[in-house]
């Protein structure tokens, strides 16, 4: 650079500064590699590239680190290609479930020692190039120094941080004209709003929200937004007739009920007549398989664990809360949360098919993401991958920016006309239900024209289903095409 030229002081100093404006900042060392795969039928090669960035909480120096795992077709068709920025939520969790079950070009599969990695032929790489960033303290991302982190754990100062290093990855690869979006699950909902509500350096054409954190106020709403969940989530356990219908079917009425007789009967509160209120609570019943009785008892306003605890009682189980489906005991021993809700790692049995492209089971006795990144991808690192890393969580001060995301998120969409939504949701997720996510976005202003929706019969992972997964990829890979 012309800064290491021997001209006089003042003069390489103010070339150097120019040459520092322009040029985009030098990739972090890294490991790099070059693969090929199948996805959505088309044959790509791609590179890999686990990168390293220093990042800082708002204002002032780095301290901490963050880990970015990317590939970038190597071959792509002509046309501007999307990067897609992908990030899951806890806080405190990994973008493991994002990456190694949902669109990474390699899937997890199995349990425990008998996991392994397979190709994944639903990754939408063929369509946009895909960034998979571990906030710090989650997967190898870490703070500088232990006392550092604190500042990390704040819904600003992860914001903040994330959005740092989407910029330095456009700026060192050369993508800054590129389309980019950014894609997060849960408590990434709203790192997601608020990267767009901080970041409008950073253009956005779209946000997508899987799962999205919603949190609807007042004496009625919450009940309200939960009950079409409850609906369809006794539907899957046959607790309410079926009648040749699907669960999007009983969520569709569940959701006409909630939004006229029993938002009007919770406004009512005690002036409601009983007979009325025994009426609601009989058409309640039918929706959602609960005895009018409890309903009742509860004067009409069920919470969650009203609900999971209540629903399979008489044979001795619970459902999971991020997905109904799962079922545990109700004695079973107590486990810290979120390890006793059931539906924290629920599979749906998968159709019989041939698994294809397993990497080797680790040598060195590694799980298989730590041999993924470890051996297949050439990251050498002595640190443990923290896939959900709860003391991050613990310590995570919690603020206004949380409860006011989508607000900033519709705020950040009237400046940037060209910004669009795509929200996810599953039907049997009870921890982030599907009409409070839709409610809270209609509320905040989100443009329906600017937004596009996809309710999957799933828990709060749209993903996990073989066939939701493929529908859910189609999905995305139309919402970001050029």
């Amino acid at each position: 650079m012309l800064r290491h030229l021997l001209v006089t002081l003042a003069l390489a100093a103010s070339l150097a500064s120019a040459a520092q404006a322009q040029a985009p900042a030098a990739p972090p060392a890294a490991a790099i590699t070059t693969h090929s795969g199948l996805f959505n039928g088309q044959p790509v090669t791609y590179r890999a590239a686990v990168e390293a960035w220093r990042v800082s909480p708002g204002e002032g120096a780095a301290s901490g680190q963050i880990i970015t795992t990317s590939y970038v077709r190597t071959d792509p068709p002509a046309g501007p290609r999307p990067v897609i920025f992908l990030f899951n939520g806890g806080p405190g969790a990994s973008t493991t479930p994002l990456h190694f079950g949902a669109f990474g070009p390699k899937r997890r599969l199995g349990e425990g020692a008998a996991q392994q990695m397979v190709d994944n032929p639903d990754s939408p790489l063929d369509a946009a190039d895909l960034v998979f960033i571990d906030p710090v303290g989650t997967g190898y991302s870490r703070p500088l120094n232990p006392d550092d982190g604190q500042a990390f754990w704040t819904p600003t100062g992860d914001a903040l941080s994330v959005k740092a290093v989407i910029a330095d990855w456009l700026s060192a690869h050369g993508r800054e004209t590129s389309p980019r979006y950014v894609l997060g699950q849960s408590y990434g909902t709203t790192r997601a709003a608020l990267i767009a509500h901080h970041g409008a350096d950073l253009n956005l054409d779209g946000v997508l929200l899987f799962a999205l954190v919603a949190r609807p106020p007042g004496f009625e709403m919450p009940y309200v937004t939960s009950l079409p969940s409850f609906a369809a989530s006794a539907w899957s356990h046959g607790r309410i007739p079926r009648e040749g219908r699907s669960a999007q079917d009983v969520y569709d009425q569940a959701v006409q009920f909630a939004r006229t007789d029993y938002v009007s009967a919770l406004i009512a509160g005690a002036s409601l007549p009983p007979a009325e209120m025994a009426a609601v609570a009989q058409a309640m019943s039918a929706l959602i398989g609960l005895p009018t009785d409890l309903i009742l008892e509860k004067n009409l306003r069920l919470g969650r664990a009203d609900f999971y605890l209540n629903l399979l009682k008489d044979q001795g189980l619970r459902t999971g809360q991020l997905d109904a489906r799962a079922t545990r005991p109700l004695d079973a021993p107590a486990q810290r949360p979120p390890y006793d809700d059931p539906g924290l790692s629920y599979t749906p049995p998968r159709p019989p098919g041939e698994v294809t492209g397993a990497l080797p089971v680790s040598a060195a006795g590694l799980s298989a993401v730590e041999s993924y990144f470890k051996e297949h991808l050439g990251f050498a690192t002595a640190e443990i991958y923290e896939s959900l890393n709860l003391e991050v969580n613990a310590a995570w001060t919690w603020g206004q920016g949380e409860d006011e995301a989508n607000q900033r998120l519709a705020e950040a969409m009237a400046a940037n006309p060209r910004l669009r939504v795509f929200w996810a949701a599953g039907l049997f997720d009870l921890s982030t239900p599907a009409y409070a996510g839709r409610y809270m976005l209609d509320q905040a202003g989100v443009p329906a024209e600017r937004l596009t929706a996809a309710l999957f019969a799933s828990g709060h992972s749209v993903f996990v289903d073989p066939k939701g997964l493929t529908r859910l990829s189609a999905a995305v890979r139309s919402f970001v095409a050029p």
